[in-house]
């Protein structure tokens, strides 16, 4: 029977959920404001992850390096907080990577309707055209 969720995977999302948690609760720096955890990428020994993140609300790319510096700043605390809540023989290095999924799908979106907005004119002024 093949396993259907492996427990690297279930580690991962438990870190991004008690992450998610700690950062709203624990941190205080207003430089990282509203952060959304995309995803957390486990190491197979357990020792490191990388946790991709994004922002609620539109941040110039220096405000983002900021808040990244800032949660660089405070993984240790956080390392120690996740320790507490989550067991494990090794709690991860944490490393706080930006990810710009979010906003290069809103960029994409942005493009696909205006592309058929564009279409829909095009078509409808070809519809009135005298044949």
């Amino acid at each position: 029977m093949p396993q259907e969720y492996a427990r690297i995977d279930r580690i991962s999302d438990a870190i991004r959920k008690e992450l998610a948690m700690l950062i709203r609760q624990s941190v205080r720096d207003p430089r990282i404001g509203m952060v959304n955890i995309n995803d957390v990428e486990l190491s197979k020994d357990y020792s490191s992850c990388k946790v991709y993140i994004g922002f609620i609300g539109f941040r110039a790319e220096a405000e983002i390096k900021e808040a990244i510096i800032a949660l660089g700043k405070a993984a240790g605390y956080l390392r120690s907080l996740l320790a507490k809540r989550i067991q494990l023989r090794i709690t991860p290095r944490i490393s706080f990577l930006y990810d710009d999924t979010v906003d290069e799908g809103m960029k994409l979106e942005a493009l696909i309707e205006d592309a058929l907005r564009r279409d829909q004119l095009l078509n409808e002024k070809n519809e009135l055209k005298p044949g």
